[in-house]
C-alpha cells in the first residue's frame, strides 16, 4: 500500500470534489481518495501494484483537471 498527494489545479467547487473523486476511485487499485477544495490536492492510497501515479494524473485530466507536479 502507497500514499500520494496530488495537487491538482483547476477545481472551484463542491461538484470538482465528487468529479475527482470518481474518476479516482475508478481506477482498479485505488482504495481510499480524500479531495480538498481548500488544499487544492487529493491524498490517494493505493496499491502501487496496480496503479501508477501516470494513471492517476490521466484520470484527473481526463475528468478536465490537472495534476501538478
Amino acid at each position: 500500500m502507497a500514499k500520494i498527494v496530488l495537487k491538482i489545479k483547476g477545481m472551484s467547487c463542491q461538484h470538482c470534489v465528487v468529479s475527482i473523486t470518481k474518476a479516482l476511485k475508478d481506477l482498479k487499485g485505488i482504495k481510499d481518495v480524500k479531495v480538498s477544495l481548500e488544499k487544492g490536492s487529493a491524498e490517494v492510497n493505493y496499491d502501487d501494484k496496480l496503479v501508477t501515479k501516470t494513471q492517476m494524473s490521466e484520470a484527473v485530466a481526463d475528468d478536465g483537471y490537472a495534476v501538478i507536479n
